[in-house]
């Protein structure tokens, strides 16, 4: 993505603002892909009701097609106003001003997913995860789901449970996730439940076994100068209440982004916090607490 300023050198050699705001636009429309097909979409996942993930990837789809459209149609319009064909709208003037300092233009995070990634950055996210639901269109379930890649993660987490109540006959209230934790790639899908990625540790790490003094998978200090690290596999396992797992555990609080703060959606939840995971640990859960441990979707950088 370009996002060279404007030159300040002699000669005339330098770029305009226009220039710059031009170029950084279409290289942006050049990598868009086009909106999904939601009639394709609706023939291949029809909603089924032992299958709650067709009607989580028709909602993403649709929420992502919103997205594609809004940040499409703006630039288009932008490109046409640093032509002159246009008037520059005060949310087109607001558009070009954040890609000259390579900020999130308001406009589209009105209709994005929470991020605080510069333009750049967002930008080469944004296609990752249109790369993740095209492969998830054409190709079937996924083994493993990157959390971080989901508009709205709270319907996949409630599609996994409500699968696996619909499967064995349960009222879904009586049942909640247990977790296990890996860090071989998982390899098939699992028999109940869902296999998870893409999460990072803020304020410890997660052991590996057979690394340094890394006797399990479980909390221990983050190492000299390091703030964040990948998290191992996480797999969501829907048991009954009564059945969880019980271990030394710290009830770690899960966030969409680092600012790890919110407001209430119109759906009833949270915008930024997920849900708790309770990470193994052979030291009190205040130890932890103090520190500040959290996991994170989605990174500043």
């Amino acid at each position: 993505l370009l996002t060279q300023s404007q030159g300040g050198g002699g000669g005339g050699g330098g770029k305009s603002m226009e220039e710059v705001v031009g170029n950084i636009s279409s290289d942006i429309l050049s990598k868009l892909p086009a909106n999904f097909d939601m009639e394709v979409a609706a023939k291949r996942y029809p909603v089924m009701y032992n299958e709650s993930m067709n009607t989580v990837l028709r909602q993403e789809l649709q929420r992502f097609n919103n997205l594609l459209s809004k940040v499409r149609d703006s630039l288009q319009e932008l490109g046409k106003a640093l032509k002159g064909l246009v008037v520059m709208s005060a949310d087109l003037d607001s558009i070009s001003n954040a890609m000259l300092i390579n900020r999130l233009p308001d406009l589209w995070a009105k209709v994005s997913y929470p991020s605080l990634k510069p333009l750049t950055a967002y930008v080469a996210e944004l296609l990752e995860r249109l790369s993740f639901f095209n492969d998830w269109l054409e190709n079937g379930n996924p083994v493993c789901y990157p959390m971080p890649h989901f508009f709205f993660v709270q319907a996949f987490m409630t599609g996994a449970l409500q699968n696996y109540a619909r499967k064995y006959q349960l009222p879904i209230d009586t049942v909640e996730f247990d977790f296990d934790f890996s860090w071989d790639v998982p390899a098939e899908k699992p028999q109940d439940g869902v296999h998870t990625s893409g999460l990072f540790l803020e304020g410890a790490r997660m052991g590996k076994p057979g690394e340094m003094t890394d006797t399990a998978i479980q909390l221990e200090e983050s190492h000299a100068k390091i703030l964040f690290t990948a998290m191992a596999y996480v797999q969501l396992k829907p048991v009954q209440s009564d059945n969880l797992s019980k271990y030394s555990h710290y009830e770690c609080p899960v966030y969409r982004t680092t600012v790890r703060r919110g407001t209430l959606s119109t759906t009833g939840h949270s915008t930024n916090f997920v849900m708790f995971i309770r990470l193994p640990t052979d030291r009190p859960p205040a130890h932890w607490t103090i520190r500040g441990v959290a996991l994170i979707n989605s990174l500043s950088t």
